[in-house]
């Protein structure tokens, strides 16, 4: 029988296994040379005094398979949005319901913390992803374009 899957909210110590999995996601999304946070910021943007990112973890038998990271987003349209980062299941865990669960956490959080919505990007190639969130009954918008500004390697 498989141990039982924990939803909880992530914790400083999470974090190095959560950065692996950033990692992984990175790969998958075939820029691994884009992931240039460090640890110690990592951490400190989560759990030092003034956290700009929060995150929940799927843990089993002591061990992340998965997390789900947002931070809050202002549109003066709508007021505060939650903006999901990433949302990520481990590749061999992946088929047991463990993205739903995050994704069913972080509605939750956007209705406890009366946000106006959860937003977030998904590349169009993603089919697996896409696929996902079109369970949820998402719009996806093809209006709008990406724009980045890099300032600091």
């Amino acid at each position: 029988m498989p141990a039982e899957i924990i939803i909880r909210k992530a914790t400083a110590n999470d974090c190095p296994r959560m950065m692996e999995l950033v990692y992984e996601l990175a790969v998958y999304e075939r820029a691994p040379h884009e992931v240039t946070v460090s640890m110690e910021h990592f951490i400190e943007s989560g759990f030092g005094a003034n956290p700009v990112w929060w995150a929940f973890v799927a843990e089993e038998n002591g061990i992340i398979l998965g997390f789900a990271l947002y931070y809050i987003r202002y549109s003066t349209w709508k007021g505060q949005r939650m903006y999901l980062e990433d949302i990520l299941v481990t590749e061999p865990a992946r088929g047991r319901g463990i993205g739903s669960r995050l994704m069913d956490a972080l509605i939750q959080e956007t209705k406890d913390r009366n946000f106006r919505g959860m937003v977030w990007q998904v590349l169009n190639w993603n089919e697996p992803a896409l696929n996902f969130y079109r369970k949820y009954n998402t719009k996806f918008d093809d209006e709008w374009v990406n724009g980045t500004l890099p300032l600091n390697p």
